[in-house]
């Protein structure tokens, strides 16, 4: 993407948020990660995002990040768009990673600082800064889970500011999907950020959405996503209906250790966690396994294993 308005034109659909797969001696498994991305752009995903939150970006380091984003984008080749995110505790590297990302024909997606009691004015200012990066502009990724939580005032604010194109909402609460659908529709784009619960924003009026879990499911995932573009609303909700019990162990187990796990079974790549993450347990495993199997049972869902008798670990 060369600038804002290409940025802004492509800023639509379906998202594969991309684990970030590691050997087991810590280092990034590019030739794991390229297969991944290469499944999914084969598959008809709208875009990627690359080093997030479920990409382990916290646990890495500023070289590593950077080596990343110049890899992908290299392979990627500007086939679908790409979200580059360069969120960071500190803001001399988030500054580094958002003019690179725009450089590379990527979208930065930033966070608001990991600073505590600071103030609207203050955000405000630091996202004016941030925009002025990259010629492709920002995403503003508004993650709850990693900082503050923006508000739909504040984010009124936000999409006022020259140069960002978008906004990856985390804070799913209905009031709050509502009030940014209907003020900030048409005027940037609106990404959920979360797949096990997509059909509510999506029917509300945002644009796109980000899936973690279309890295273990993702023919599933595209189908449900497609049926509810295409206004067929009630076949998109038997398929989210599909994978309930998946859901309910990525609440209960974490991402991205679960999707990795998941990808195991299915003979793709998603490598190792790094450390704090580990990887889920045995018992876990079993768990998720049975819910496989129970997908891959099932025509709708695309789903095919890689074994026949369980259980082949390799995280």
């Amino acid at each position: 993407m060369k600038d804002i308005k290409e940025c802004y034109e492509r800023l639509k659909g379906i998202f594969n948020i991309t684990v970030t797969p590691f050997t087991p001696t810590g280092e990034i498994d590019f030739a794991a990660l390229s297969e991944n991305i290469e499944r999914v752009i084969a598959q008809g995903y709208d875009g990627l995002l690359i080093g997030g939150t479920y990409g382990e970006f916290p646990v890495m380091s500023l070289a590593e990040r950077r080596a990343l984003f110049i890899y992908v984008m290299d392979f990627v080749k500007d086939r679908v768009a790409v979200m580059l995110c360069s969120a960071a505790s500190d803001p001399r590297d988030a500054r580094e990673l958002t003019k690179l990302a725009g450089e590379l024909g990527g979208l930065p997606m930033v966070t608001a600082p990991f600073v505590s009691e600071i103030t609207d004015e203050q955000i405000v200012t630091y996202f004016e800064e941030m925009a002025l990066l990259s010629r492709t502009g920002i995403l503003v990724y508004n993650a709850p889970g990693i900082g503050i939580t923006l508000t739909p005032n504040l984010l009124e604010r936000l999409a006022d500011i020259s140069g960002v194109v978008g906004i990856k909402q985390g804070d799913l609460t209905p009031t709050v999907i509502d009030q940014i659908a209907n003020r900030l529709a048409g005027k940037l784009r609106l990404f959920c950020a979360s797949d096990l619960a997509f059909l509510g924003p999506m029917m509300a009026g945002f644009d796109g959405i980000s899936t973690t879990n279309s890295g273990a499911l993702p023919e599933l995932i595209l189908a449900t996503y497609r049926a509810l573009e295409q206004g067929d609303a009630n076949t998109a909700k038997a398929l989210h209906q599909l994978w309930f019990e998946y859901r309910t162990l990525a609440r209960q187990h974490g991402q991205p250790q679960l999707v990795k796990a998941a990808m195991a079974l299915r003979g793709f790549n998603g490598g190792m966690v790094r450390p704090p993450l580990k990887p889920i347990s045995e018992q876990a495993l079993q768990s998720l396994t049975k819910v496989m199997q129970q997908l891959a049972s099932d025509s709708r869902t695309g789903v095919k294993l890689s074994f026949e008798q369980p259980l082949a670990r390799n995280l």
